[in-house]
Order: structure tokens, then C-alpha cells, then sequence
């Protein structure tokens, strides 16, 4: 059984030795290393392949805010995913976190078996974003001016079927919401997100959300 690879990225050693901790004893999930700032944590990335970082955003010498974008531009090469670690869901942090390439952010003070669910779930695609969540990112993206509302060429490339996922992934609906919507089965969902990310060249659903937004191509209320 391939194990998860964890990145643990943070200032604090309690931070760092309790996180570590949680994972000990998980049969599927192993801490590959650690960091205390950005710059080691981009080092960390190249050196040693995680699958999943869990990134602090205040930190010294490099913001996580940083590092996670300069990961992003790794390339495919380096594929790990970056959790943003929050004390608050307000943080106003983590909507530039999420528009640098973050899968999602999870709180600090969150239950053990959700944040090794919540590892699981990042490793395998998905990205840490509730409804209500995306909905504050919608919001957040709203109030923003639109960079650009030409129609983008990558759309051309969707199918009608997939054009359908599309606008209810940037509506913040769950693989499970948009099966029952469209009446599909769950693979054939998930079949259909994962051409969305390789024809829109994004990573995941935060992804989506962020490149609708930004070429204007929904509008501001995320459902009805």
C-alpha cells in the first residue's frame, strides 16, 4: 500500500510535534518532514516529493502565502498539494492563499480524524471546500473587478455534458450534489471533473472556482 506523504510546515514546534503526532499510527499517511519557514518548505517540496503540505501562512523569512505559490509553479513535476493551516475561517489570508494555488485550508483546531480524512481527500483530488466555504470565496471574488470577461478559448474544448459540471462546481456543489442534479453516477462525476482540471489546466475545484471568477464567465450569486 503507497503511503500519503505529508509536509508539515510551520513556525511553532508544538504546532509541528502535535501534527506529526496525529499521524502517527495512520497506516495509509507517513510525515515525510518538516519546516519552519516558507524558504524550507519549498526546498522541502523539491527534496523530498510530499503528497500533501500542511502550510502555516505567518511564519518568518517566507510567508506560507509565498511558498505555496512558489510551489504551485513547480510544475507537474512536484505535484504535492497545499493546505492552508488557519486559526480562523475568516482569515483574510486565505482567499490570496487559495488564489496562489491552494487546495483548501483547514482549521488548526480541528478534530484528529478530520484532519487525517481531510490528508486523504486533498491526496486523492479533492479540494477542501465546503459549499459554505466556496460560497465565501464566490463572495470574496465578487466584490473584486472582473479581469477579464472575453470568452476564454479553453472553453471550446467542453463538452455540454461537461459544461453543465462546470457551472455547478463554480456553484459550489459536492461531487454528490452534482450527481443528483444531473442524475449521473458518482464515477461518471468524477470522470468528468477530472477532464474539467486537464482541459481548464487547473489543479482542483478551488482552482475552478478562481478561473471562473476571473474571466467573468458566471455570475455572482453561487445558488439559488
Amino acid at each position: 500500500m503507497r503511503k500519503i506523504r505529508v509536509l508539515i510546515v510551520d513556525d511553532q514546534p508544538l504546532i509541528r510535534s502535535g501534527l506529526h503526532a496525529t499521524f502517527d499510527g495512520v497506516p495509509d499517511i507517513v510525515v515525510a518532514g518538516e519546516a519552519r519557514n516558507g524558504i524550507q518548505a519549498v526546498q522541502a517540496v523539491k527534496t523530498l516529493r510530499p503528497d500533501v503540505v500542511l502550510m502555516d501562512i505567518n511564519m518568518p523569512r517566507m510567508d506560507g502565502i509565498t511558498a505555496t505559490r512558489e510551489i504551485c509553479r513547480l510544475g507537474a513535476g512536484y505535484p504535492a498539494k497545499v493546505v492552508i493551516l488557519t486559526i480562523y475561517d475568516q482569515d483574510e489570508h486565505v482567499f490570496e492563499a487559495l488564489r496562489s494555488g491552494a487546495s483548501g485550508f483547514i482549521l488548526k483546531h480541528t478534530p484528529t480524524d478530520r484532519l487525517v480524512d481531510a490528508v486523504r481527500e486533498v491526496a486523492e483530488g479533492d479540494a477542501l471546500l465546503s459549499p459554505s466555504v466556496t460560497r465565501k470565496l464566490i463572495d470574496e471574488f465578487a466584490r473584486r473587478p472582473v479581469l477579464s470577461a472575453a470568452p476564454t478559448p479553453a472553453l471550446d474544448q467542453l463538452t455540454e455534458r461537461e459544461r453543465e459540471v462546470f457551472r455547478l462546481l463554480v456553484r459550489g456543489y459536492s461531487n454528490d450534489e452534482i450527481a443528483r442534479a444531473l442524475v449521473l453516477g458518482d464515477s461518471t462525476v468524477k470522470s468528468h471533473v477530472q477532464h474539467l482540471y486537464q482541459k481548464l489546466g487547473v489543479r482542483d475545484r478551488v482552482q475552478i472556482v478562481i478561473f471562473a471568477y476571473e474571466n467573468g464567465l458566471v455570475a455572482s450569486t453561487p445558488r439559488g
